[in-house]
């Protein structure tokens, strides 16, 4: 065997001893209902962010078929060369609007957003003030940066404001980054005390807004920021984008790699998106809110956001908990370390308000069972 496969093969053992090897399972499912195509078996998924059910919405669908008529499966190159169709610009135009900016620049995912809006506006020299909780993307992107990065205390602004004061005196470019809801537990950032820092102290703020579905929607008024967002979870599309004052998001453009040198996201993804939009911004949107609202306060009230966690400490109490709930057709994920730190092993419950009121009474019922 050779030093590669042997070393693949000790990597492998390693994960599979600590009981943490993972591999995806097919889900046959438009919606949240559908089978698990290895045993056939009907389940109730509470593992998508599909929060609004938008995947499924007639118009987005609508206008996905639409633009593959129009304009086939891809756009064949990046944006920068001839990959951009009128879609892509129509979409960015909506997004900033919908976010209250000057512009909105598209990128294929918002893994590739977060990465490349870091990597471009900071750098060697500058300072990256990042939450400790923060998306892979965010932790990613602040490595690319190579700036400095000092990570601060999870939703502690006290601790932000030390570190830019100690750290960034007059004249240094800082940037304080955060998740405004976490991935993993459903907090919320403290939003309104990190833009008044940064106004205070002349950092740029961003906001990864992908799971803000509730909110917090942030009057950023006097303070320089940037709201990072992802097609992929409100809107039920696939791609990522980044809004702000122009001067920033044409310098973007220029310098983000993950912009630069990637196929532009395809015209089904983008129109599907736009259309999207329309709905979120809509009546209809304002209802669906409502009804997801209702779907949290049902499980946990008073909770910020349709990401719901129940931690049980141990890896082998959360994979039990949730083979308890398929077998009772609810699929609800484990999450395990390295996701998570050890010994905060958990069930992490996405709602939508896709769900029927039976189905989150029957999810509520089995959690209270645990």
């Amino acid at each position: 065997m050779s030093v590669w496969g042997e070393w693949a093969a000790a990597e492998t053992a390693r994960i599979r001893a600590a009981g943490q090897w993972r591999a995806p399972r097919d889900l046959d499912a438009a919606g949240p209902e559908g089978k698990l195509v290895a045993d056939g078996r009907p389940v109730v998924s509470f593992a998508s962010n599909d929060y609004l059910g938008l995947t499924q919405h007639p118009a987005v669908v609508a206008a996905a078929h639409a633009a593959l008529d129009r304009w086939g499966a891809g756009s064949g190159s990046a944006r920068l060369i001839v990959g951009s169709r009128p879609v892509h610009s129509e979409l960015e135009r909506a997004l900033a609007e919908w976010k209250r900016a000057e512009r909105a620049v598209l990128f294929p995912t918002g893994f590739a957003a977060n990465l490349g809006v870091l990597a471009a506006l900071a750098g060697t020299g500058s300072l990256v003030c990042s939450d400790e909780l923060n998306h892979a993307s965010i932790i990613d992107g602040c490595r690319m940066s190579r700036a400095e990065v000092a990570v601060y205390r999870h939703a502690d602004a006290d601790h932000v404001d030390q570190l830019l004061q100690e750290r960034a005196p007059a004249g240094r470019r800082a940037v304080v980054v955060t998740d405004t809801v976490f991935s993993m537990d459903g907090d919320v950032a403290p939003v309104a005390a990190l833009a008044e820092i940064c106004a205070c102290r002349g950092a740029l703020l961003v906001l990864d807004e992908a799971h803000a579905v509730l909110g917090p929607d942030p009057d950023l008024d006097g303070v320089d920021a940037l709201r990072v967002g992802t097609l992929s979870k409100t809107l039920g599309a696939l791609g990522g984008f980044v809004a702000g004052p122009a001067s920033f998001t044409d310098l973007i453009v220029n310098r983000a790699r993950s912009y630069i040198f990637t196929t532009a996201s395809t015209p089904a993804d983008a129109a599907a998106a736009l259309a999207a939009v329309g709905v979120v911004r809509s009546p209809e949107g304002e209802a669906l809110r409502a009804r997801l609202r209702g779907h949290v306060e049902r499980v946990r009230p008073a909770h910020p956001s349709p990401i719901v966690p129940v931690v049980l400490g141990s890896e082998a109490r959360a994979v039990e908990a949730a083979a308890a709930l398929l077998e009772l057709g609810l699929l609800v994920p484990a999450i395990r370390p390295p996701t998570v730190p050890p010994g905060t092993s958990r069930l992490r419950v996405a709602l939508s308000a896709a769900h029927t009121d039976e189905q989150v009474e029957a999810l509520a019922g089995a959690l209270a069972g645990l």
